[in-house]
């Protein structure tokens, strides 16, 4: 994936990110092939865990298959929760790109602050974590600018 990419890609997450219900928004690509989309849709939907990484990882279940996210990279606004971290785990995606931290997040909002890299080194897969990536665009949203 080429530095054009991966911006033009996370450019998708936070356009997602602005439609959310929190600046969170998530893409899930196979190379250049966008296969998914998600954001924030808790409140929205009454659901806690519908954080724009889950909501991305349901959209490419529904139209592609379990199969599809082996191998994939997910781009998301801001770095993966726990609960995030362990589902994109679960579905083998080999990549996380994210824009803006945890410990930038929390500065902004509640976190739990366990760091998706450190989730990774544990992993009883391997899986890249890049980022941050476009980190003052996506704070501007966390900052409501």
């Amino acid at each position: 994936m080429t530095d054009s990419q991966d911006r033009a890609f996370m450019q998708r997450a936070l356009d997602e990110a602005r439609q959310a219900d929190f600046p969170f928004g998530a893409v899930i690509c196979a190379g250049d092939e966008l296969l998914g989309a998600g954001r924030n849709s808790g409140a929205r939907r009454g659901d806690p865990t519908a954080h724009g990484e889950m909501v991305a990882i349901e959209a490419v279940l529904a139209t592609h298959g379990a199969e599809r996210l082996r191998g994939a990279t997910l781009y998301t606004s801001g770095e993966p929760c726990p609960m995030c971290m362990g589902a994109i785990l679960w579905c083998g995606i080999a990549r996380v790109v994210y824009a803006a931290s945890i410990p930038e997040l929390a500065r902004r909002m509640p976190q739990i602050t366990l760091r998706c890299e450190e989730i990774a080194a544990r992993a009883f897969a391997p899986i890249r974590v890049d980022g941050p990536l476009m980190e003052r665009e996506a704070l501007a949203l966390f900052d409501g600018k």
